[in-house]
């Protein structure tokens, strides 16, 4: 925030502290190459940059770079000294992370640490690479990293928003903030297509796929407006700490910035709506900013409301609402924030003041013309709102209270009259000299107290007893010496300037002390808005607040269909009448008040506010005090507004959050669906297509055929008709899954009994195989549904079969690990891809091997896991550590009655 009450000519401590921290060597420099897609060439450009430095004489080492299997990049490797990755053992399976440790000890000058938004293995010191970073920066050790704008936290929904997917790897803004430099890895989103049809981003079947989801061109053209804004915020910000850092009195040219200056005056809104236009057609960023100074105490509930409906307006358009604390001149404090600011375009509205008003205090617009310098100043006529369209907007308000208060003007003449004793009991101690400066404590005292109308009493009543107590003749009011005329006028200026300068220092703390308790309870707020997640949790705190801070009885309706119906209030209400219900739905409709104090419908019992935001009207507020008459004061109402439009913000954001998970679940349902008609297009098909192949065969050739040909068709026909089946059980299996009707039913159970079984049901399905199974011969009974289990077992020979050659070895053992029983089903396949070790357990998820999907529905594994973990077991996917091969482990949990005596001590 711009720094108002600063000397310009000063250069900022602030921005002096920022620079020699980041002089200061202490701590190591993180470059971050920033881009707004995977595939722009990130990790290209920092292995160029490492590879210069080390060129230069740097010590460069790799703490973790991912080729992802490009051979450019891989290329660009070579010749660096690579720090051996960690392994770090996970479900079976074994991943491979940067070595913390390793690259502190070696304490290189630069490390080139890639994707920083990676989240760590289970067990890491770090959960997040970031903070892996953060500790090699602490130790003095320069970073270069990589990093998507997806994956920043604030643009997490803005991302999500615009290509649907929620990245749920982020970084949070700060780690962005304290980098020493950004540099933005830009492409073209045509070139970036081309690269990712031709296999360099992804493989060849992922790249089809991306290309019809998150890289689509209107998607990576929005990602790269994130990225180019982004980087020039940061930008523009250490352009701004420059200019305060040495003093400079700007505005730089280097961007445009529009202000807007509002006042009481009926033409402020005209005047925002000016400063919109402008700021769009130049494509910067707007302000619209109110001083608060002495003279804002003065005006009336009518200009007041003014002002705070202008930057409610600012604020709905997109602009940002500042009210600051102002000096003596307004002039001198718009230009020190715009040149603090950076701004270089100030809209101001046409004097209206008359010439002899103007000559007396002075012109805002002629001082500011004058004195803007580089600053561009447009001076705009305006339109003022006109008086009936106020009229239809305003709400009658309860009357404030009267600024004449008779009992301040008495006991300002006490105080005086107190002032006066002390003098005359300290004459004959202090002289007659000092008496005016007991007169003059009185003045003060009044002025601080009571403001300044009090004062100016206590003025005249110390002056007239000055002169008829203290100046001779005493007793009277002459004068009879000259001189004393001359003192009694002095005393006389000096208590109204005193007087006047209390006045006002009172009148500037009573202002700020009224902002600083405004400014506490919406932030308060504010966060309370912010923890809530649901729509029901911003409703409650909304209403809660409203009438805590307000002291009425408050209800919220929404939208459903539409009508509006109640969906909170504070206390609880359970329904409105019909005159509140046709005042609230009249509001939402026309967006104006309606019903208690308004112009429509006043004859219902409470008012109705509309809750509006950038994108219109959203809800209904409603109140109710009692009693008949106004509700709310003129302040209670511009505290509502702002109320009012913190929690519409709130209630949309949450809507759009809702609308974003339903998309997503809709994408999902879109791709779940299609996957099923592929399985039953091609995996139900075929086993049917040759059932009906050899009944056909049969009943066309039967006295043709010979028994051996007959023998094997009907061979065929059991074969594909169990292969059938096994697909259409999978399918009511996953049903039953995904609606909660699994219920096993436990009992004890031999695994080896089990095992068995399966095994004779998959006979045929692993009659291209050997099988081996070694099972430990001190298994304990467990408690398990004998059905859901085989069905387990036999769902993973399956896919062994599937995926491991004929003549391959698939084994099946079994043995006890401390409180636990693992079976493991083994195969000698090509093993599972790193990347699918945890996908394989998705619906309708398939493993690609040799550019073909095995046959299936892709449901046998994702059912596996559901029946296991209903039985209280885990299942795990991994890569057999002895050979080449799948390796899939189920867990289950040895019942404490059978557990041995030494795991149950």
């Amino acid at each position: 925030m711009p720094e108002t009450g600063r000397d310009p000519n000063r250069p900022s401590p602030d921005a002096l502290l920022e620079a020699a921290r980041r002089e200061e060597r202490t701590r190591g420099r993180l470059k971050v190459f920033l881009g707004a897609a995977p595939g722009v060439g990130k990790t290209y450009e920092m292995l160029t940059v490492g590879r210069a430095k080390l060129k230069a004489g740097a010590d460069v080492v790799v703490g973790v770079v991912e080729t992802h299997g490009r051979a450019e990049t891989e290329a660009l490797v070579d010749g660096f000294e690579v720090i051996p990755r960690r392994a770090v053992p996970y479900h079976g399976t074994t991943l491979e992370e940067m070595d913390l440790d390793a690259l502190l000890a070696r304490r290189p000058a630069l490390a080139l640490v890639d994707e920083l938004a990676h989240t760590n293995a289970p067990g890491s010191r770090h959960p997040k690479r970031y903070q892996d970073v953060e500790e090699l920066l602490d130790a003095g050790i320069d970073v270069l990293t990589t990093l998507n704008i997806q994956h920043v936290e604030s643009l997490n929904d803005v991302v999500a928003s615009i290509t649907r997917i929620r990245v749920r790897e982020t970084v949070p803004d700060g780690v962005l903030d304290r980098a020493d430099d950004i540099e933005v890895v830009d492409l073209n989103p045509d070139d970036l297509i081309e690269r990712l049809k031709a296999g360099k981003v992804y493989l060849p079947t992922n790249a089809e796929r991306a290309l019809k989801h998150y890289f689509s061109r209107g998607n990576l053209t929005a990602l790269r407006e994130l990225a180019l804004r982004r980087t020039a915020d940061r930008v523009d910000d250490e352009l701004i700490s420059h200019m305060r850092a040495n003093a400079i009195p700007g505005p730089w040219a280097a961007g445009e910035r529009v202000l807007v200056c509002i006042s009481e005056d009926p033409r402020s809104a005209g005047l925002v709506r000016y400063a919109k236009r402008l700021a769009d057609r130049l494509h910067a960023p707007w302000t619209a900013l109110s001083i608060e100074g002495a003279r804002s105490a003065s005006l009336g509930e009518a200009e007041r409301d003014r002002i705070a409906e202008a930057l409610r307006l600012a604020d709905r358009l997109g602009g940002d609402a500042m009210t600051l604390p102002g000096g003596r001149r307004i002039a001198d404090d718009v230009l020190a924030y715009a040149r603090s600011a950076n701004v270089n375009h100030i809209v101001v509205g046409k004097a209206t003041r008359s010439w002899l008003f103007e000559l007396i205090n002075g012109s805002v617009v002629h001082d500011l013309v004058r004195r803007s310098g580089t600053i561009s100043v447009h001076v705009v006529a305006g339109e003022a709102v006109p008086a009936e369209a106020a009229s239809r907007r305003s709400v009658a308000t309860v009357a404030p209270p009267r600024s004449f208060d008779l009992r301040s003007y008495a006991l300002a003449l006490i105080a005086t009259a107190a002032g006066l004793g002390l003098a005359v009991l300290l004459q004959p101690y202090t002289g007659v000299e000092n008496a005016d400066l007991m007169l003059l404590t009185a003045v003060v005292a009044v002025a601080v107290r009571w403001g300044l109308g009090p004062s100016l009493a206590a003025v005249v009543a110390a002056s007239l007893s000055y002169n008829f107590f203290f100046l001779p003749p005493v007793y009277t009011f002459t004068i009879a010496d000259p001189t004393n005329v001359a003192a009694f006028l002095l005393f006389t200026l000096v208590a109204v300037l005193v007087s006047n300068l209390a006045a006002r220092a009172r009148l500037a703390a009573m202002v700020s002390q009224g902002r600083a308790k405004s400014t506490e309870r919406l932030y308060g707020f504010s966060r309370k808005l912010a923890g809530c997640a649901s729509l029901d949790d911003v409703l409650w705190a909304t209403s809660a607040q409203v009438a805590v801070m307000l002291k009425v009885r408050v209800v919220l309706l929404l939208p459903e269909g539409k009508a509006v119906t109640v969906r909170a209030g504070y206390p609880p209400e359970d329904m409105l009448d019909e005159a509140d219900l046709a005042a609230a739905q009249w509001t939402f409709d026309n967006d104006r008040p309606a019903g208690r104090g308004a112009d429509t419908l006043p004859g219902a019992k409470r008012l109705f506010l509309p809750m509006r935001t950038g994108r219109g009207t959203i809800g209904v507020i409603g109140l109710d005090a009692g009693g008949v008459g106004p509700i709310l004061t003129p302040e209670g109402r511009r505290l509502l507004d702002a109320l009012a439009d913190q929690g519409a913000l709130a209630i949309e954001r949450v809507r759009l959050v809702e609308d974003l998970d339903r998309a997503e679940r809709a994408a999902e349902t879109d791709r779940l669906r299609q996957a099923l008609l592929t399985s039953i297009s091609h995996d139900l098909r075929t086993p049917l297509a040759s059932v009906l192949g050899a009944a056909s065969t049969l009943r066309d050739l039967d006295a043709a055929l010979p028994p051996e040909a007959k023998t094997e068709l009907l061979a065929t026909i059991i074969e594909e008709s169990e292969r059938l089946n096994r697909f259409i059980v999978n399918l009511l299996d996953m049903t039953r899954l995904e609606a909660g009707a699994v219920a096993p039913n436990l009992a004890p159970q031999d695994v080896a009994e089990t095992v068995d079984t399966a095994l004779r049901r998959t006979q045929k399905i692993l009659a291209g195989h050997r099988v081996a199974v070694e099972m430990a011969p001190d298994l304990p009974i467990l408690q398990l549904d004998p059905v859901l289990f085989e069905q387990v077992l036999v769902n993973l020979l399956d896919n062994a079969a599937k995926y491991a050659p004929e003549g391959s070895t698939v084994t099946v053992r079994a043995r006890q690990d401390g409180s636990q029983v693992r079976i493991e089903v083994l195969d000698e396949g090509d093993g599972l891809p790193a990347g699918d070790v945890e996908r394989v357990f998705d619906k309708f998820y398939r493993v690609r091997k040799s550019d073909r999907v095995r046959a299936g529905t892709g449901l046998g594994l994702a059912i596996s896991r559901g029946f296991v973990e209903a039985m209280g077991g885990t299942v795990t996917a991994g890569n057999r550590p002895d050979r080449l091969g799948a390796a899939f482990t189920v867990t289950l949990p040895v019942p404490a009655r059978t557990a041995p005596k030494d795991i149950a001590a």
